[in-house]
């Protein structure tokens, strides 16, 4: 009997990946990088184009679909803010994604929150805070094995909690979001600010391990701002474990221990410090997450 083709897709701000699974094995994996001459209905093209080949190449059905959007979508399937990609707001998502895939069963959720079901079953922990520090700030909780809060009822956008009253401005608007202040783009202006200087990622990395103070102080800061966060969802609902993952964090290995550090400092009576630990995937927790989102979806 054959078995069933489940497709993962992680739709980024400059690439698209695709990764589908036959039973527990990867059958095919690819991606492409969106034209720099963007518009939403350009972007929908070469989607679908890409979308062609991987059929033709599979030469299946596929059973169901998972799509991760790091955008904001509203509850009628309608992208009202994507920065990356600010020509897509106000497109039905939803109805894109169904003309994409006529034959099978689609569902989308918030890349964070997939990155998040993706790293809690990589780990085995079924109460698990994910937090992707990358060119923004994003993540996902899992309580009980199953996303919080949950399919249709919006992202766990931790990237947008209040870390820091009058902080930095956030490019959601508002100021102080945890995103503001931890991301890489944050961490290098504030290197940068702190050195008199431009840093490149490479530099601010060599300077972290040779332990030169501006490069340690802006690191600080990131990892306080992540230890604020981390320890308010933990007073809030309890998970077990908390993993830092995405392309920024995982450049700077010296991140985890300074969040756990930070954590220790503000434990209280009776609540210790949330246990913290690199996440495991990388950058494959997205796409991961979407093949999890596709098998949940499968009718």
């Amino acid at each position: 009997m054959e078995k069933a083709h489940h497709l993962g897709v992680d739709i980024g701000g400059t690439k698209v990946a695709f990764r589908v699974e036959a039973g527990a094995e990867c059958v095919d994996e690819s991606a492409f990088r969106w034209d720099p001459r963007h518009s939403a209905d350009r972007d929908l093209a070469q989607l679908a184009h890409h979308v062609e080949r991987l059929r033709a190449r599979l030469g299946v059905p596929l059973r169901a679909v998972g799509v991760a959007m790091p955008g904001t979508v509203d509850p009628a399937g309608r992208v009202t803010a994507w920065p990356s990609r600010p020509e897509w707001n106000g497109l039905d998502l939803d109805a894109s994604l169904s003309a994409l895939f006529p034959e099978a069963a689609v569902a989308r959720a918030d890349d964070g929150d997939l990155g998040a079901l993706a790293e809690s079953r990589a780990s085995g922990c079924d109460d698990l805070l994910y937090l992707g520090v990358g060119t923004g700030v994003g993540g996902g909780l899992v309580l009980q094995g199953a996303l919080c809060p949950g399919l249709g009822r919006g992202s766990f956008e931790i990237g947008h909690v209040i870390v820091a009253m009058g902080g930095a401005q956030c490019v959601c608007g508002r100021r102080g979001c945890l995103q503001a202040l931890a991301s890489g783009p944050a961490t290098l202006r504030r290197a940068a600010l702190l050195r008199g200087a431009p840093v490149p990622f490479e530099e601010l990395r060599r300077a972290l391990r040779e332990g030169a103070p501006w490069a340690l102080t802006a690191v600080e800061e990131t990892s306080r701002a992540l230890a604020a966060a981390v320890a308010g969802v933990q007073e809030l609902v309890h998970p077990e474990l908390a993993l830092i993952g995405g392309g920024f964090a995982a450049g700077l290995p010296e991140l985890v221990a300074l969040v756990s550090g930070h954590l220790a400092e503000l434990a209280r009576p009776g609540q210790p410090p949330l246990p913290v630990e690199p996440a495991a995937l990388g950058g494959l927790s997205s796409l991961r997450g979407a093949v999890a989102l596709a098998r949940l979806a499968a009718p």
